[in-house]
């Protein structure tokens, strides 16, 4: 039985359009991490260290080896803005 040659140009090209999706998707999701992978199944404990990397370095995925905070940062909290019940 021959081997359809005229098949392999198609799927070649649907493969190389597949992988240069998918490379561009990740590219993209690492610069907006910082070079870092991006983060998956985040729980509450997870989303208020990355809102305290906000507050303390203006990024999420940013981190500080600074043992003191910036200033103003003990007035940045987000429970100073909700509202009691």
């Amino acid at each position: 039985m021959p081997v359809p040659w005229e098949a392999l140009i198609p799927f070649g090209l649907v493969t190389t359009m597949f992988a240069a999706a998918g490379t561009l998707l990740n590219v993209s999701k690492r610069a907006q991490n910082q070079g870092k992978p991006s983060r998956f199944h985040l729980d509450s404990w997870d989303e208020m260290m990355m809102d305290r990397d906000k507050r303390l370095t203006g990024h999420i995925r940013g981190q500080t080896s600074n043992t003191t905070a910036p200033e103003g940062f003990e007035t940045s909290s987000v429970w100073y803005t909700e509202r009691a019940y």
